[in-house]
């Protein structure tokens, strides 16, 4: 490396990335004829960061800047080569190598040009630049892949009115890509203030991708080896649980927003101009994608059973259902004195069957015991309360077919005052156990 580094040494910088680049693919080629999986060792690494991303090797020296024509002309030639390399293996193993955070001074230029390169992937559809990126956002770590999605959400639904349009065209081209960066723009909007809550183009633009194929959201679940534990700090296989979290919240946000407190204590309503029509908007798109989610997790018994992974294999993750009733508890305490008794209830009846359709599908692994404990800090709702109370049981040690809930889950409460004895009461009638048929039709409508 030594050598290319003294010969890259005498040239301009964008012909020095473009000869690193030309250098790097011989050698990983190279190594993956040996090893299908080679290791990127330090001397690759350090020749990106020099010729790439302009990071001086020598301490104290000044880095280098490229202007905006420069970096404009090295994004093409990134992207030219991305395009013309044939091998996916070399193109995933140098998009790594340039992409991969290090923990170093050189992290800042990374991320900036590895944004600038997927928006210029997305406004001329170079297919091979998504899908580097899709892999990238399953090996990276969360903190990262949220600059990105902020990154791309500035440029496409932010700064340029109606440059949304050019986003979604990529569903057709890298449905693996949406699925991820989905997943990553529900990391980025938790809702967890008026900042945070996803812009309305994005919304309708995710809501429109799911209601044209529900199975978008299941594909990197559904093209990627299960390992037995999944990595903490990590994007999730699917973002069901982000875009459940945008369901049950957004009326409470929304209505949060529309409050703002006054010097004295008291509140007063905000009330932008083109607040009306933007909010039923927002109100009709999170009404079908809630209903999308549902009808997503109803599907994914199937899957999970195919994968021998039913009653194993929690998607939505219990542990990521605590701070999410915690934050709707409180945010329900917020706006209880602001006559947000509407929002409060659709919040709660969204939660509560997000939690049921989970359950039932295998999605969501928890007892009926963390389930109540859970759920009893949050305010009175009808359809909660049936939901914690739950279909009465099978045992637990007879074989489980496909349309119960998963074996983990305990036996519920009986209903109403009905007591765990009705022997002892002959003239109260016992319930008949209902279970959970997968191929029926939802027996409820859609929440409004």
């Amino acid at each position: 490396m030594s050598d290319i580094r003294h010969s890259l040494l005498r040239r301009d910088a964008l012909s020095a990335a473009k000869e690193v680049l030309y250098h790097l693919d011989i050698y990983f080629s190279s190594q993956l004829q040996s090893a299908p999986l080679p290791i990127v060792d330090k001397g690759p690494v350090e020749l990106l960061e020099e010729f790439v991303f302009q990071v001086p090797k020598e301490r104290g020296a000044q880095p280098k800047r490229l202007n905006s024509l420069q970096e404009l002309q090295l994004l093409e030639i990134m992207c030219n080569y991305f395009q013309e390399q044939t091998k996916d293996s070399v193109r995933q193993i140098i998009f790594s190598s340039l992409f991969s955070p290090q923990g170093n001074k050189a992290d800042d230029s990374r991320m900036s040009l590895l944004g600038k390169l997927v928006s210029m992937a997305v406004a001329v559809c170079r297919i091979p630049v998504l899908e580097c990126a899709a892999s990238w956002l399953q090996r990276t770590p969360v903190v990262y892949c949220v600059r990105l999605a902020r990154a791309l959400v500035d440029d496409y639904c932010c700064l340029v009115p109606g440059s949304v349009q050019t986003l979604k065209q990529i569903f057709s081209a890298s449905p693996r890509f949406c699925c991820q960066f989905i997943t990553s723009v529900t990391a980025l909007y938790d809702l967890s203030s008026d900042d945070l809550i996803p812009p309305l183009d994005l919304l309708e633009m995710i809501v429109n991708w799911i209601l044209e194929d529900p199975r978008l959201i299941l594909i990197t679940f559904l093209n990627t080896p299960i390992a037995a534990n999944l990595p903490i700090g990590f994007l999730e296989l699917t973002p069901l649980t982000g875009l459940i979290r945008w369901c049950v919240k957004a009326p409470l946000a929304h209505k949060r927003k529309k409050k703002t407190p006054l010097a004295n204590g008291q509140v007063t309503a905000k009330v932008p101009k083109d607040s009306g029509g933007a909010e039923r908007d927002s109100r009709l798109l999170y009404s079908k994608l809630h209903l999308s989610v549902l009808q997503v997790l109803v599907m994914l018994q199937a899957h999970l059973t195919e994968k021998n992974l039913y009653g194993r294999l929690g998607l939505v993750l219990f542990d990521h259902m605590v701070p999410l009733v915690d934050e709707v508890n409180r945010l329900a305490d917020e706006l209880n004195p602001l006559n947000a008794s509407q929002e409060i209830e659709l919040a709660l009846d969204r939660l509560a069957q997000a939690l049921q359709v989970a359950m039932a599908s295998g999605a969501l692994l928890c007892t009926r015991d963390d389930l109540r404990t859970l759920c009893s800090r949050l305010p009175h709702n009808n359809l909660l309360q049936l939901v914690i109370s739950g279909p009465v049981q099978q045992s637990p040690h007879t074989a489980l077919p496909p349309g119960f809930y998963p074996h983990i889950h305990t036996p519920p409460l009986s209903y109403g005052a009905v007591p765990a004895h009705p022997a002892a009461h002959p003239a109260l009638p016992t319930h008949p156990g209902h279970t959970f048929i997968s191929g029926m039709t939802f027996p409820f409508r859609p929440i409004h």
